[in-house]
């Protein structure tokens, strides 16, 4: 597994490399590089061509990256279009969406309008390539109907559009299911692994033997197994069950909790922030737990949410939020100073870099 401190260890390659290599030429095979976003990706997009730059200046290069920024805008009737501001033809496009901003006031059906059509404006442009970045992929959770429920499997129809509009590749960080990858197919989907993030975080725990890394459910069990055993910890997991939509009750927390003080609890998202609440509710009265740290992937930035972090800071020993900015984080939550934002612009550049090249990213992704 490579670790989070040694990402910048890994080779960054340029076109004076690829000239150096035999049987190559001055540029990608893949065409030259161009970074593009719709208008809830170019929070992100932004920091990773900076960083992406960076990178090439501190490789000695002179390549160049195009950078093609809020392509998409609404008439006033309210439908979606693109433009675009400059030739694609030929170029290796990498196209970056949130789907879901709680900065704007877009829906997340409003984002996945204006990627789709941006994908199908590169397509229809001539792009030689698209791959598709969508840090928080939505509808991920819909990857199956809900039992005795007639539902449709969502997540693979938004695979389907994503194809159609002409995506040939697809990265995101932590989706809600591994399954994800069948649904696109043949398109390879690269999965951003964020187990090496959280070791790194939180490496000032390691073998101390009053801290436990708690699951929030069943769901998280084997990824915080994971967390655990590298860094030395002990681990539980937490009994979830919901009697009525938006509730959650916590009937135990199953594990060796045996003096534990500290209890990081690692999930994939905080929406409404009910099952971390309960959770630690639950481990702080149940468990005696003195300080609490949470880590997740991806902060939906609600209200409620809000609300409910700062009565576990108040009241129930919260002491730190980790989150990343896969989603535009709102001014309210970031005024907590409990909460770290953790950007993933070193990463995602380097996982472009990769692919621009034709390089493996397996090790960049978990």
């Amino acid at each position: 597994m490579i670790r989070e401190k040694e990402i910048a260890s890994t080779a960054f390659y340029t076109s004076e490399w690829v000239a150096h290599e035999p049987a190559h030429t001055t540029e990608s095979a893949r065409g030259k590089l161009l970074i593009a976003s719709c208008r809830s990706g170019s929070h992100l997009a932004s920091r990773v061509v900076q960083r992406y730059r960076q990178l090439l200046a501190d490789a000695g290069a002179t390549d160049e990256v195009t950078h093609l920024e809020d392509v998409d805008f609404q008439f006033s009737d309210s439908e979606t279009c693109v433009r675009l501001d400059s030739d694609v033809n030929g170029y290796d496009v990498h196209l970056f969406q949130s789907l879901y901003d709680p900065t704007a006031e877009r829906s997340v059906d409003q984002n996945m309008m204006a990627f789709l059509i941006a994908a199908r404006a590169f397509r229809e442009w001539g792009a030689n390539h698209i791959c598709a970045i969508l840090p928080y992929l939505a509808y991920a959770r819909q990857d199956k109907p809900t039992r005795y429920k007639r539902e449709p499997t969502t997540a693979k129809l938004m695979a389907d559009l994503a194809i159609s509009a002409g995506i040939d590749r697809l990265v995101t960080w932590a989706p809600h299911t591994p399954q994800i990858h069948g649904f696109y197919g043949s398109v390879p989907v690269d999965a951003l692994e964020p187990l090496p993030l959280f070791i790194d975080e939180f490496q000032a725990f390691q073998g101390r033997d009053d801290v436990v890394a708690v699951a929030p459910d069943a769901g998280a069990a084997e990824f915080v197994l994971h967390f655990s055993h590298a860094l030395g910890l002990r681990s539980a997991v937490a009994s979830k069950h919901r009697p009525r939509p938006e509730e959650t009750v916590i009937s135990e927390v199953a594990g060796d909790l045996t003096n534990a003080r500290v209890a990081i609890v690692l999930d994939d998202m905080i929406s409404t922030g009910g099952t971390l609440y309960a959770v630690i509710e639950r481990l702080v009265q149940g468990h005696d737990i003195q300080e609490v740290y949470i880590g997740v992937s991806h902060n939906l930035c609600m209200d409620k949410a809000l609300e409910r972090l700062l009565r576990l800071h108040q009241d129930y020993h919260l002491r730190r939020v980790l989150v990343t900015d896969t989603v535009p984080q709102t001014p309210a939550f970031l005024d907590l100073p409990f909460l770290s934002v953790c950007s993933l612009a070193e990463r995602f550049a380097r996982v472009i870099n990769q692919v621009h090249y034709n390089r493996p990213v397996a090790e960049l992704i978990r």
